[in-house]
């Protein structure tokens, strides 16, 4: 199920992209041939509109668009290479514009549907599948020696004086404080899992009151509560925007490490780490699902605007040289250009796979 969603994911963002193409090529009176769904081979003509055909193909997994004229050398006014050089770095930018959108809808739609968060006082009423989850641990303390981790969810605490089973935090600190030192059996959910780990509370734990018995965590109650329409959609912007931001920082780290080979690829994921973040999120709700394709969607803008050949950014950086040479490049030499640029993306692809899968088997 978690391959099935990951491919429908994976299609859905890169038709996205590739229908920015395919309206701005419209809009700039380019001749398109085809928009397909899938790769070819062709398995079927949905229909022909015009001079578009719309097709189905037989590799499931994204999509494409053909604009006459693409490689250069065509005479015919309405063909890519022959258009005027901004319309065709606006055809080339339109996929990574409409990805950008699309993880803004998206992320509005998460904000709609709803996502896990800490939750303030005000917010406990109207939330749901509210739980208490453990947001830092500090080290040396009973909880870090016991093996509590940040993300993980208290379910229930015992004592010999009685059980505490609740999502508010000061209760928690308080049933803690009231242990005076025993022995106190937790349950908590890890990634799904549930088991039980047993600490002795300290005092001199929590600086802010050191003769308080305490573990060494610091909690919140995490829920799921819906914004409204109109708050999602300033909302959403706002989270777009530093989603992008941290990612296009992350993306430049990671690049200049493999230019100085530095880079660290453990924490990279290729499709088989990223169907399995597609397939945790859509087990945690529609929001988390949302939120996931939001932001894969957002690397696919930033990857393509890299100026690597075979890229959208490498296509838009050959145009840019043409129009500062005022002469196209040989179509022979761009083929060659994109050829090698390709293989080494594919190869590139494949180290990455290869760390995903050995991270899982390991």
């Amino acid at each position: 199920m978690s391959v099935f969603i990951f491919i429908v994911v994976i299609v859905a963002l890169i038709v996205v992209h590739e229908f920015g193409h395919f309206v701005a090529a419209k809009l700039s009176g380019m001749r398109v041939d085809e928009f397909g769904l899938g790769y070819p081979p062709r398995a079927m003509t949905i229909a022909k509109i015009g001079e578009t055909e719309y097709t189905l193909n037989w590799l499931p997994f994204g999509g494409f668009v053909k604009i006459y004229g693409e490689d250069g050398g065509e005479a015919d006014p309405r063909s890519f290479s022959a258009r005027p050089r901004i319309l065709q770095a606006l055809v080339l930018i339109a996929g990574v514009t409409m990805n950008l959108l699309f993880a803004y809808v998206l992320i509005t739609g998460a904000l709609v549907a709803g996502t896990p968060r800490a939750l303030s006082d005000s917010e406990l009423a109207g939330a749901r599948n509210q739980e208490l989850v453990v947001a830092s641990v500090l080290p040396g303390t009973p909880a870090a020696r016991a093996g509590l981790l940040p993300g993980d969810s208290i379910i229930s605490a015992s004592a010999s004086a009685g059980k505490w089973q609740a999502v508010d935090p000061k209760s928690f600190s308080a049933f803690i404080g009231a242990s005076h030192g025993e022995t106190v059996t937790l349950a908590i959910r890890h990634d799904g899992t549930e088991r039980t780990i047993a600490a002795a509370p300290e005092a001199g734990v929590a600086a802010v009151d050191p003769t308080r018995y305490a573990l060494g965590v610091e909690v919140a109650t995490v829920g799921v509560v819906p914004l409204s329409f109109g708050a999602a959609v300033v909302e959403g912007a706002s989270l777009t925007w530093g989603v992008l931001t941290l990612t296009a920082a992350g993306l430049w780290h990671f690049f200049y490490g493999i230019l100085t080979f530095s880079a660290d690829l453990s924490q990279v994921s290729g499709p088989v780490g990223i169907a399995g973040a597609v397939g945790s999120a859509s087990m945690q709700g529609f929001g988390d699902l949302l939120s996931i394709m939001a932001i894969i969607s957002i690397n696919l803008a930033l990857i393509n605007l890299i100026p690597v050949p075979a890229l959208d950014g490498g296509r838009l950086l050959f145009v840019l040289i043409e129009g500062a040479i005022r002469r196209p490049i040989k179509p022979s030499i761009t083929r060659t250009i994109n050829a090698v640029g390709f293989v080494c993306l594919i190869l590139l692809m494949l180290v990455v796979t290869a760390h995903d899968i050995f991270k899982i088997v390991g």
